[in-house]
């Protein structure tokens, strides 16, 4: 069996990935449709709705649960992953992207005189997540991975 169908057989690695895919693209299109223009870095980059970390992992953990069962280890080592990064990117990455919107603004004022381009840069403010957008990230990763799963039986 060669490695692309192995990689395509692996209902679990294929619902993670596509949860992925498909947040980011939703979160484009959000963005477009709310700020009337098209930002590239937005199929890349995090922060937004829906949260694509949380769509990620919550089509991981569903997938393991379904192809190994809920008292496996892979199901127990995906749940914590996925606990761990929904609680960051609502906690940690959301406050630091706060801090970036408030430095931007200081910034901005010019009440601080910086003559090194690295602080001429605006700081990236979309890192983390309202508990909204990973509340949808994580519904739409377990319906993902329920259609993925659906279409390996």
């Amino acid at each position: 069996m060669g490695f692309w169908q192995e990689v395509s057989g692996n209902q679990v690695l294929v619902s993670a990935c596509l949860g992925w895919v498909v947040a980011q693209v939703l979160k484009t299109i959000i963005d477009v449709a709310l700020n009337k223009s098209f930002t590239p870095e937005r199929l890349v980059g995090s922060g937004g709705m829906p949260s694509s970390h949380s769509s990620t992992v919550c089509a991981l953990v569903v997938s393991s649960g379904i192809c190994y069962g809920v008292g496996s280890f892979e199901f127990a080592v995906s749940f914590v992953l996925a606990a761990v990064v929904m609680y960051d990117a609502i906690g940690v990455r959301q406050e630091t992207g706060k801090q970036a919107k408030l430095l931007n603004m200081i910034m901005e004022q010019n009440i601080l005189k910086m003559d090194n381009e690295h602080f001429q840069q605006r700081l990236k403010e979309f890192v983390g997540h309202t508990p909204l957008q990973v509340f949808a990230g994580a519904i739409l990763g377990i319906g993902i991975a329920l259609l993925v799963n659906l279409s390996y039986v």
